[in-house]
């Protein structure tokens, strides 16, 4: 990647996020490191993604005790857990348990609100695939739901 285009993606992923802005009562996240693999563009009206969409592929790590905080996509997300243990409470509160070499899938929508935790004593590590509408940031952060 050259250095103007690593910018653009850097200039674009800190403007998404500061466009999306953050609700006072949203929850941090902690121990938690992000790293972009690759994104590309369908453009709009390339059906089914009339509106156009963007395609961000991360590897994250959270350190054991970390968390994202509560946050919740504007787009699906799709996940594999390269190592370690997710904890992936949801808006209801029940927390399912995905391991090593699991694969995760996050609906769109501020309805589902949720939280990656590693509670494990080892770094989890994802690999995940993000498919938010064209220009709008990859996560919302958002206020814990009532039962948490």
């Amino acid at each position: 990647m050259t250095p103007i285009v690593r910018g653009a993606v850097v200039a674009a992923m800190v403007g998404g996020s500061l466009v999306g802005g953050v609700r006072a009562e949203a929850t941090p996240g902690s121990e938690i490191t992000a790293v972009t693999l690759g994104q590309a563009q369908i453009p709009a009206g390339l059906l089914p993604f009339v509106a156009g969409t963007d395609l961000v592929v991360r590897e994250i790590t959270i350190g054991p005790g970390g968390s994202t905080g509560w946050h919740y996509h504007d787009g699906p997300v799709f996940g594999f857990i390269r190592s370690g243990t997710l904890t992936h409470p949801g808006p209801d509160c029940v927390a399912p348990v995905y391991r090593t070499g699991d694969f995760i899938y996050e609906p769109a929508g501020e309805w589902n609100v949720h939280i990656g935790q590693n509670l494990g004593p080892d770094p989890l590590v994802l690999d995940v695939v993000y498919a938010p509408p064209t220009g709008a940031p990859l996560f919302q952060d958002a206020p814990a739901p009532p039962c948490a």
